[in-house]
């Protein structure tokens, strides 16, 4: 129907056209749309305490203790179950999270604009990897790396970034698909070029030698650093999508740890839910499935953007990582082609001929071919405080899919455009 590809052409130019820009930081509470001190946001589609898997739950007890609402685990739990914290999906503030995804109203975040629609998206600083609050770990040493992150790391970025102006990230992910990144498990490129951009901004902030050494240390130490930069670029450059009317492309996929949510475009804000998947992969020695929480994180927004998994063709390095060979990686792409609209005009895959990455995902294609959406991810344990048990690749249930093309086929009977 021409009027579904029109809506589409629109949605694809939003995209195509995005120009997600980091313009600078901030603290929760002073940036997010709706945040307050009992607010605390989280990974994927809505959720209540009840139903959230062991990490989430980790990470909001840690987050209540770090925001100084409790005073260790056991009161954390109690007031978590309280009823007194309201709990959200950061995707409906104008947000992202990587796994648990927690954020509380004193955590520092990125702030960035899409310049060509005017919106922003906002994400949390990246821990490095180990203990860290987004896999739920909550003990002390967890908690004192977060007030490092909030008391040094964060004044002198922010200062840094003053200093810099505004830091083109579109730009930052095409260089770097183009260096073995794929911007969701393979971070290393654009890390380094971050790093590489701000470096003499960071030394010109009014700070210690000593603090600025450390900053520069952790930075270097932690290749997933720009994952939380890439993840609120992908968010900008998708969310206006979500206002255009007829279009049957997903803006976003998201997961909580007990279901996989996706929102399409015509359906505006709805939710579209199934039971999340456990992942199939490579676990770290000592662990298998069975220690496996469900998929978790709202890091598949890249693989929306057609990053990610979709892009997995230009990052042979990372499919060591999740298990497989170079070729698989390719396959993978390739498949992704069949249920996308268009080819990126700005993440170009050397490997696939430079192709751009497959870009937006039909509902109609993916029900019609029961292709599913191919996201790479990490695996938490789903005991609250373990961990990253491994690494590897999963699917969306093709349950979201089915629904929200009913839902769709159901609001143009309701509008008479079926006729």
């Amino acid at each position: 129907m021409q009027f579904i590809e029109d809506a589409n052409k629109k949605a694809l130019e939003i995209i195509q056209n995005a120009q997600p820009t980091l313009v600078g930081m901030g603290v929760a509470r002073d940036t997010i749309p709706g945040m307050h001190d009992k607010l605390v946001l989280h990974a994927g589609p809505p959720i209540t305490w009840e139903k959230m898997s062991g990490p989430l739950r980790g990470a909001v007890i840690g987050g209540l203790i770090y925001q100084g609402l409790a005073s260790n685990p056991e009161e954390a739990e109690k007031l978590a179950a309280s009823g007194e914290i309201e709990y959200a999906p950061c995707h409906e503030h104008n947000a992202v999270g990587p796994m648990a995804g927690v954020v509380t109203a004193s955590m520092p975040v990125f702030i960035i604009e899409n310049k060509s629609q005017g919106n922003f998206a906002y994400c949390t600083m990246n821990e490095g990897l180990g203990k860290v609050l987004r896999f739920g770990a909550y003990e002390p040493s967890v908690i004192k790396h977060l007030n490092w992150m909030e008391k040094t790391l964060y004044p002198i970025l922010k200062e840094a970034l003053e200093i810099y102006g505004p830091m083109d990230i579109k730009n930052l992910m095409a260089q770097s698909v183009q260096m073995g990144d794929e911007c969701h498990n393979r971070n290393k490129a654009t890390t380094s070029l971050f790093i590489r951009e701000l470096a003499s901004s960071i030394l010109q902030t009014n700070s210690s030698k000593e603090d600025q050494i450390k900053v520069f240390d952790f930075l270097n130490s932690n290749d997933h650093f720009t994952l939380n930069l890439s993840m609120p670029a992908a968010k900008a450059s998708l969310e206006p999508v979500g206002k255009v009317k007829d279009s049957t492309i997903v803006y976003t996929m998201c997961r909580n740890g007990t279901e996989f949510g996706i929102r399409v475009a015509a359906l505006g804000n709805r939710w579209f839910t199934a039971p999340a998947e456990i992942i199939d992969g490579l676990y770290f020695p000592g662990y298998s499935m069975e220690d496996a929480n469900p998929d978790i994180g709202d890091s598949s927004i890249t693989e929306t953007l057609g990053l990610g998994g979709f892009s997995m063709a230009t990052a042979p390095a990372i499919v060591q990582f999740v298990g497989g060979t170079s070729q698989d990686a390719v396959n993978y792409t390739t498949q992704m082609y069949e249920i996308t609209t268009e080819e990126s005009g700005s993440y170009k895959l050397p490997p696939m001929n430079f192709r751009g990455s497959p870009t937006g995902i039909d509902i109609r294609k993916v029900v019609d071919t029961q292709i599913r959406p191919v996201i790479n991810t990490g695996i938490a344990h789903k005991d609250a405080g373990v961990g990253q048990v491994g690494a590897g690749v999963v699917n969306p249930p093709m349950k979201c899919f089915e629904d929200a093309l009913e839902a769709y086929v159901a609001l143009l009977e309701e509008e008479g455009m079926l006729e």
